[in-house]
């Protein structure tokens, strides 16, 4: 078990330092980093973009959303072992304009682009570094994007598995991702969304 102490506030690099400073106490080395935390201030993820995206917003989001993952595998780098796995969680909203994410698509644009850079630096240590796309899950974090029970019931009506995909469906692909059974695969965002990323026209034909 690893002591609480170690998850730091992301917000402040030295905070980053200590928790893995602390880290080094328990752990000589390890093989997995999962990198699972995102923040925008709530006022910013309701209604519309450019009426609620602020200077301070926009930079929180890219703090915390994005570059700590930059930041921990920087400090996580001495310690992990060949062929570990870095893993990030991300979501459509990146790619694709999705009602009240507002200022979280820029920055999960943003950790997409830092998984690839950090890929193609890492790689030749043997490090692999990958991200996963989910598809919206009713958790405490999704309640503060406005609107998401009309969300998960959208996606679900018209998924081509036709629900919402769960924890373990996403859990099932980290735990993929993190292991030997994909030390060909790095760079790469993978979708857990039902396949709903891939539909176009979605209305029914008479």
């Amino acid at each position: 078990m690893v002591p609480l102490s170690v998850y730091p506030d992301v917000a402040d690099d030295q905070n980053i330092i200590n928790a893995f400073t602390e880290l080094k106490k328990v752990w000589d080395n390890f093989d997995i980093m999962i990198h699972s935390l995102a923040f925008a201030p709530t006022e910013e993820l309701k209604g519309s973009f450019v009426e609620s995206v602020t200077r301070d917003g926009f930079e929180t989001a890219h703090q915390i959303s994005s570059y700590s993952f930059a930041a921990m595998a920087r400090e996580a780098k001495p310690m992990l072992n060949e062929n570990a796995s870095l893993l990030t969680m991300t979501y459509l909203g990146s790619v694709k304009s999705i009602p009240n994410y507002n200022v979280m698509g820029p920055a999960k644009a943003s950790l997409e682009s830092v998984v690839r850079f950090l890929a193609a630096d890492l790689g030749p240590v043997g490090i692999r570094v990958n991200a996963v796309s989910a598809g919206p899950i009713k958790t405490l974090a999704a309640a503060g994007v406005g609107g998401m029970r009309g969300l998960l019931k959208y996606v679900s009506s018209i998924n081509p598995i036709g629900r919402n995909v769960t924890i373990e469906d996403v859990g099932n692909t980290a735990a993929f991702l993190s292991s030997d059974l994909a030390s060909g695969i790095t760079g790469e965002t993978i979708y857990v969304d039902g396949g709903y990323r891939n539909l176009g026209m979605t209305f029914k034909m008479d």
